[in-house]
């Protein structure tokens, strides 16, 4: 359940459409859900802003279906990620209306909130075509939580002048993604250029003294640029959430800001008291 339907479902309540015992069947399964094999938290949504995630890997096709069918029924958008091709042929079989994002390996149902205007957006950058998979995964996690994307691919440090090139559209990002495999240097470089918050994510991509991403998450941490957050191996996942939650938190002021003008307007002029 997300605030909209909880809104919609309160205000039932109070036009008499629906009875409260109707209202409190509908809100049984809150705060989770359990389904044996798995507990579905159909509050978080309400909680965090957006509702759970699927991680495939580990999941049975049945238990994958199970968890999106009941997810499904609540209306919230769905991301289930990390999704094979046969895993999705099988969604696709009950719930037609999912689409599958093949470089990322993500599936998305439901509709998908529309970027804000005003919010800012977020700039995802790859350092080599090997990387793009987890700045995909990256890029439709963002876009599924509400954001603006734009995308800087194949713009590593091995030829610098392609990231240069894109220097001033970077600076007008509210926060930055950078994906980079080998030696991870991109995300310095980035962090050198920016004066907004630059999300890091190490990639497994590279040779044998890589370590399957080892070498970049150390290069990552130990930048020598101020504003470098790393997040784990391959983890576009977690760099597209934390990057949304920024956006949404950089655009909060102003709704605090017209929530507090009200009552103190209505405080200047005698309607109410002062605290």
């Amino acid at each position: 359940m997300n605030p909209d339907s909880l809104h919609k479902l309160l205000n039932a309540v109070r036009d008499g459409r629906i009875t409260p015992r109707e209202a409190a069947e509908r809100l049984r399964h809150m705060p989770f859900e359990d389904l044996g094999f798995a507990k579905l938290d159909h509050h978080r949504h309400l909680r965090c802003g957006f509702p759970e995630v699927i991680f495939c890997p580990g999941k049975t096709t049945d238990q994958v279906l199970a968890i999106l069918g009941r997810m499904a029924d609540h209306g919230t958008a769905i991301l289930a990620t990390r999704a094979g091709p046969d895993l999705y042929e099988a969604v696709r079989a009950a719930h037609p209306k999912a689409v599958y994002h093949a470089a990322a390996r993500c599936i998305v149902l439901g509709k998908v909130k529309a970027p804000s205007k005003q919010a800012g957006f977020v700039a995802v950058v790859s350092a080599g075509t090997g990387d793009q998979p987890v700045a995909e995964e990256a890029r439709i996690t963002a876009e599924v939580m509400g954001c603006r994307i734009e995308p800087f691919y194949d713009v590593g440090v091995a030829g610098i002048h392609r990231l240069l090139a894109h220097a001033k559209a970077l600076t007008r990002a509210t926060v930055i993604i950078v994906v980079a495999g080998m030696e991870g240097a991109l995300a310095s470089v980035v962090g050198g250029l920016v004066d907004v918050p630059v999300i890091a994510v190490p990639t497994s991509v590279g040779y044998g003294a890589s370590f399957s991403g080892i070498a970049p998450l150390l290069t990552m941490l130990n930048s020598c640029a101020a504003g470098v957050g790393v997040v784990n191996i391959d983890n576009g996942f977690g760099a597209g959430y934390l990057a949304a939650l920024i956006v949404r938190s950089a655009s909060r002021p102003k709704t605090h800001a017209r929530l507090e003008a009200k009552p103190r307007a209505r405080r200047e002029a005698g309607e109410e008291p002062s605290p």
